[in-house]
């Protein structure tokens, strides 16, 4: 069976080693790099199954190293940084990041983080669907299979979790909901003040489906309750 590979992209070779020594004890691969240039280029080069990133890195920071993976790569990917706060670690999230932990770190809290995050993403990124029905409603076509949408012909490039929201909404057209429903399926969480990260994921999403240009927008808020699909 073929060795899980995970990738430490840390400048902090004190941090890198203390993680390495945690997961190598899981029976893990793992190869380490200093700044976000390589880590883009190990992941080019080779097939890497989960990454721990850290963000304020030299050469390439975290931030656009993780946009770059993010135009090709599907692996689960877990900030951990130094960077503290709520915008910092939402904005981790949007641009693509799946779990977000801060320095200091409990180094089990992390293996179990990333355990949790492989199982996810061994059983095909749960909830996307068991099936390859393509979904099409008005000009908007979702592809579950190759995981790609396009909007009247033009490809729209979206984030895992943004695409597993929407793919959860438009497979279940005008089903309600709620921000807790769709963390716990999209995340596989426990819900935990993850009312806002469900938020600013819908409110990018829409963006990026150009919702403000349609009269009859995609996904509607039920106030009070969630979100639908108005397929």
């Amino acid at each position: 069976m073929k060795r899980i590979s995970i990738l430490i992209a840390d400048d902090e070779e004190e941090i890198a080693d203390l993680i390495a020594i945690y997961l190598e004890k899981e029976g893990y691969h793992i190869i380490k790099v200093s700044d976000g240039q390589e880590a883009v280029r190990v992941v080019e080069a080779q097939t890497i199954d989960l990454m721990i990133l850290d963000i304020m890195m030299p050469k390439m920071d975290g931030y656009e190293a993780i946009r770059r993976i993010r135009e090709k790569h599907n692996m689960p990917i877990i900030f951990l940084s130094a960077k503290t706060s709520d915008f910092d670690k939402v904005q981790g999230l949007v641009i693509g990041a799946d779990d977000y932990m801060t320095k200091p770190f409990i180094p089990i809290e992390l293996v179990a983080r990333v355990n949790a995050q492989l199982r996810r993403f061994m059983k095909l990124n749960q909830p996307i669907a068991n099936h390859n029905s393509i979904l099409e409603f008005g000009g908007l076509t979702i592809s579950p299979e190759h995981r790609t949408v396009t909007l009247f012909g033009k490809n729209i490039e979206l984030t895992p979790k943004e695409f597993d929201i929407l793919f959860l909404l438009g497979s279940n057209p005008n089903k309600v909901y709620s921000a807790e429903d769709i963390f716990q399926k999209v995340w596989g969480d426990a819900y935990y003040e993850g009312g806002n990260t469900v938020m600013v994921h819908i409110r990018t999403l829409r963006k990026k489906l150009e919702e403000d240009k349609r009269k009859n927008k995609l996904i509607k808020t039920v106030w009070g309750v969630g979100y639908k699909f108005n397929g």
